[in-house]
């Protein structure tokens, strides 16, 4: 069975033309999934018409969360072993479907879609091939769109999912680190039909803020003195240099009170400090976690 998630805020000139395309290459025993983020036009009122006629068709509505939430209840509510998601704009195509099951039959278990010739203004395509960049650089995961709303999952790869935030850009990262197998194919992108893109400069830079939270979630999260011992060390290493340094000076009869680099020095000591049992805090605090995960004797 096939599930098609749609996530929707503001979309309903799109909503009825999306719905006959995605119908077309939906299996009979498919169904679709209708999401309204607290859409403030009338989208849910036609969402809520659609279901009404068509059994294969049902329609969440919540407040206005954020498109991580409107996918984890979106994906609670499936009961396909595929999951598809697109965006409701119509600037991802229906018909490309059959494309991510073929994929998925050759032994993957999440499909990201490819947006090789994106139809988008410029801020949204620069950010984006940005993202990606570092992307490829910094993780272990080697697509060319991480950000594309277009995938296909199977089940499993949502039961270890828990998005908040934007974090929901970068579930092929999450997946990856899980030991999921990730692939992607070329789709194609149309240009926004109706309305306007809620993409903009802020949650550009958002995402690469984004991307950092992933990269402490993925490497550091079962060791957090990993990340913050070294970087707690060097700190202080730093500020001791500069101490000793002036220390020397001191000793050979210079003035060092009014020096900036006396005040630089304490403070990389007393930052490198904080830093390092902030580090051995939070490992103490794993560590009770996972004393409580033991099966009771």
């Amino acid at each position: 069975m096939i599930s098609v998630i749609v996530p929707v805020f503001n979309e309903e000139k799109s909503l009825t033309e999306l719905y006959q395309r995605i119908k077309k290459v939906l299996p009979k025993d498919g169904e679709i999934v209708f999401v309204d983020d607290g859409s403030t036009d009338n989208s849910s009122l036609k969402m809520a018409r659609i279901a009404k006629k068509d059994k294969q068709v049902s329609f969440l509505r919540l407040k206005h969360s954020g498109k991580a939430n409107a996918l984890m209840d979106g994906f609670k509510k499936t009961k396909g072993e595929i999951v598809i998601t697109l965006d409701a704009d119509l600037q991802d195509a229906p018909e490309e479907i059959p494309k991510f099951l073929k994929k998925i039959n050759e032994g993957y278990d999440l499909v990201s879609g490819w947006k090789r010739q994106r139809k988008d203004n410029f801020a949204v395509v620069f950010f984006s091939r940005i993202l990606n960049f570092f992307v490829s650089r910094m993780t272990p995961l080697k697509i060319h769109d991480v950000n594309c709303g277009f995938k296909a999952y199977k089940k499993d790869v949502l039961k270890n999912l828990n998005l908040y935030g934007d974090l929901y850009r970068f579930i092929p990262i999450l997946a990856v680190n899980d030991g999921f197998r990730v692939g992607e194919v070329e789709v194609r992108h149309a240009p926004r039909k109706y309305g306007r893109s809620k993409y903009g400069l802020l949650k550009g830079f958002r995402g690469l803020f984004d991307l950092l939270t992933i990269l402490f979630l993925t490497k550091f999260k079962t060791r957090p003195f990993h990340f913050f011992g070294p970087l707690g060390c060097f700190l202080f290493l730093a500020g001791f240099l500069i101490s000793l340094y002036l220390t020397i000076l001191w000793f050979q009869g210079e003035s060092i009170g009014r020096r900036p680099l006396l005040i630089l020095g304490i403070l990389l000591i007393i930052i490198g400090i904080q830093i390092f049992s902030t580090g051995l805090v939070a490992e103490l605090i794993v560590s009770i976690f996972h004393e409580k995960r033991k099966p009771n004797k």
